[in-house]
């Protein structure tokens, strides 16, 4: 099986687990119907195919742990919908159309926001077929990347950078936790539920902090050349925000080089497991 069709016949089945994990009605309020709006939105399910192939690299059945892939992707969706709101980036379009808020209304879309990353710990405490001190270890690490210490941190420093240049080592802690901390997240939580040792969890923590740092410059660059209608999103809005970038900081071309750097290291990283790791090579490589 190639990865592509590894990635294809997965992204099946995490949207059919996706579906499943919210119901349409919950019997006490329409709250799902704003949830599932957002959840089930589509989008590149990057961060829980990460954790399938990171699985896949230490040789165990990376669907065996779908209740924590759907997890971390609640995470992440739950994290954009509060992204977009005014108060935070104010935007309009996601994964190709309306935003939450501007369908729902503000205070829903934060109460959906809210129900995606509650839900999430509970679908997590779900997964089957892990040891019960593995788990606890999962779901300790997944808060602390999704929390103040990781993502929650980074977009409050992104928040605070607005409309002000920063440093470089501003930036990359920035973007390592707001961007970086939920692969993190992913990418250590299949190596865990499929028993890497140490050295194996390292290599892949490396991989993930150069998957992470490579997307961002992938994502800043896309933001100036790529196409709203490819994105799902608008183009462009980093400039209009006056945000501090990678491309704003080292030019595009610069951006680009550093983005194929970051690749190489995290293919470099991956070396340790040989052909189990190509589903891994291949998803930094699209990058």
């Amino acid at each position: 099986m190639t990865s592509q069709e590894f990635f294809e016949s997965r992204r099946v089945l995490l949207e059919q687990a996706l579906d499943e994990a919210v119901p349409e009605h919950t019997g006490l309020s329409d709250i799902n119907e704003a949830v599932r709006y957002s959840l089930l939105a589509g989008g590149k399910r990057v961060r829980p195919l990460l954790l399938m192939a990171a699985a896949e690299a230490l040789g165990a059945k990376g669907e065996a742990f779908m209740s924590v892939a759907c997890a971390i992707e609640m995470i992440h969706t739950y994290s954009l919908v509060h992204d977009d709101l005014p108060a935070m980036d104010d935007d309009d379009y996601r994964r190709g159309r309306l935003t939450n808020h501007k369908v729902y209304g503000e205070a829903k879309a934060i109460l959906a926001g809210d129900a995606l990353l509650t839900r999430a710990f509970e679908i997590m405490l779900e997964q089957k077929g892990a040891e019960a001190k593995t788990l606890l270890r999962v779901v300790r690490d997944i808060a602390c990347y999704a929390g103040d210490r990781g993502m929650v941190g980074g977009q409050t420093i992104d928040l605070e950078a607005e409309k002000n240049i920063v440093s470089i080592d501003v930036l990359k802690k920035m973007h390592a936790a707001k961007t970086g901390a939920l692969f993190k997240a992913a990418v250590i939580s299949g190596g865990r539920l499929a028993g890497a040792d140490d050295k194996q969890l390292n290599a892949l923590e490396t991989y993930a902090d150069n998957f992470g740092m490579a997307f961002q410059i992938t994502d800043d660059i896309l933001d100036v050349i790529g196409d709203s209608d490819q994105m799902g999103k608008s183009a462009g809005s980093d400039a209009k925000k006056q945000k501090c970038t990678y491309v704003s900081t080292y030019g595009l071309d610069g951006a680009q080089k550093l983005a194929k750097e970051h690749v190489d290291k995290a293919n470099e990283a991956l070396l340790i497991f040989g052909d189990k790791a190509r589903h891994l090579e291949y998803l930094v490589n699209k990058l």
